[in-house]
Order: structure tokens, then sequence, then C-alpha cells
């Protein structure tokens, strides 16, 4: 059951990656662009997620994981401070 969490979630960071990265190119707002990134790395930490706890549960991926994760989080802290700065 957990396998299918695990899987779900990632496509749910996918489909908002790629709704949100359609939103920026009609809109050409960069906040969409930075949100759609954030979560492109997220979606990355989930694939990682799954691939550490199911696939390849001998190997650690842990710091990998967490690295995608601080990577989202950054692009979307950068957006977020750019994006208040412009205006």
């Amino acid at each position: 059951m957990a396998e299918a969490v695990y899987l779900l979630c990632a496509l749910t960071s996918l489909l908002c990656t790629l709704l949100l990265f359609r939103g920026y190119h009609r809109t050409r707002a960069r906040l969409l662009m930075w949100s759609s990134a954030c979560f492109a790395a997220l979606a990355v930490n989930n694939i990682l997620l799954f691939l550490d706890l199911v696939i390849f549960p001998e190997f650690d991926l842990s710091g990998w994981r967490s690295a995608s994760a601080l990577v989202g989080i950054l692009l979307m802290l950068y957006g977020l401070i750019w994006d208040a700065q412009e205006r």
C-alpha cells in the first residue's frame, strides 16, 4: 500500500509541474515558472523516495532525496523573493 502512495505522490507532483508550466507558457507569469521548477524538483524527490524504499532498499538515497527537496524549496523561495522585488 505504501508503494502506491509513493507513486501517486510522484504522479501528482509531475501533474502539478506540467499544469504550472503550461500556465506559465500561457501567461508568462514568472511565479508560475518558479512554482513549476519547485514542483519538478519535488517530483524528483518523490521518485527518489520510491526508488530508495521500494526498488533499491539496500542503497541509501536519503542524501539525494534531501538535496532535491532543498533545491525545490530554494527555487520557490528565490522566485518569491525575486518576484516581490520586481514589483
